[in-house]
């Protein structure tokens, strides 16, 4: 579960991705072409937490995966985070096109 102050930091760093703006901690996933997937870091109490999110889409923030960093090997995602980010990017991906595509109806 995510601490209380971790909640704040990604709460806030999303809704200035809504409003148009980027938190100062937010930068573009490595392996993700096109800085359209961000992820935001917090730490807390020695542990590092991380939030990832899309804005490829126009008007849509997908979330793709939030969760604590617990390998204490560098600062590079691991390898399971990451397939599990490419494959909510894909269902991202679908369920835009099935929105957009009601809405243009």
């Amino acid at each position: 579960m995510f601490p209380e102050a971790v909640i704040d930091v990604m709460g806030y760093a999303l809704h200035l991705a809504q409003q148009g703006g980027k938190h100062p901690d937010a930068k573009p996933l490595k392996g993700f072409s096109g800085g359209s997937v961000l992820e935001i870091t917090a730490d807390h109490d020695g542990d590092t937490w991380r939030a990832v999110y899309t804005l490829r889409y126009k008007d849509a923030i997908y979330v793709l995966h939030a969760f604590q960093k617990k390998s204490k090997q560098g600062i590079k995602t691991p390898g399971q985070h990451i397939k599990l980010i490419q494959r909510r990017m894909k269902q991202a991906q679908v369920h835009y096109a099935q929105t957009h595509q009601k809405k243009q109806r």
